[in-house]
């Protein structure tokens, strides 16, 4: 049967903020399900894959880059380093800094996240070309930052 579900169109809800919340929380679902069996949830997800992508990053440029607060943060990084999957690291350019790195066993399973990752992306129908994508996430980036500017300025 085909979902006959009403949508929100009209004000104070414009059709795009109603859109990008709906795929936000199904695709935090499909993730979450996708990953359930590691005991992993979105986030813990994220952290592992920010340090593939760009190396051992300190806790600090973690917690920004997941849009945590630094306790958050520290508590998932505790979780994920008490598991066996990251490891604080002394930064060798500032001895102050502890960083976080993956270990063996969380590049190998990073390795099985990305795997499953690719599966949970072939569900978005006729956003399956690496054009669309970027082009979606440009404009959500684009209107992520926005918000945060502008939320930033108003809170100072």
């Amino acid at each position: 049967m085909e979902d006959t579900s009403p949508k929100l169109t009209a004000p104070p809800w414009a059709p795009i903020e109603w859109s990008i919340m709906r795929a936000a929380r199904e695709i935090r679902r499909s993730f979450d399900e996708v990953f359930k069996e590691f005991d992993l949830n979105l986030s813990g997800v994220a952290l592992m894959a920010l340090i593939v992508e760009h190396g051992p990053l300190s806790q600090t440029k973690l917690g920004a880059s997941l849009q945590m607060g630094r306790a958050s943060a520290g508590a998932l990084v505790d979780d994920l380093e008490k598991r066996g999957l990251v490891q604080r690291q002394e930064d060798p350019s500032d001895k102050r800094v502890w960083l976080v790195a993956l270990t063996n066993e969380g590049r190998a399973l990073a390795s099985e996240i990305d795997q499953r990752h690719r599966k949970v992306r072939e569900c978005y129908p006729n956003v399956s070309n690496e054009k669309d994508r970027s082009s979606i996430t440009r404009v959500l980036d684009l209107i992520t930052d926005n918000l945060q500017r502008e939320r930033e300025k108003n809170s100072n």
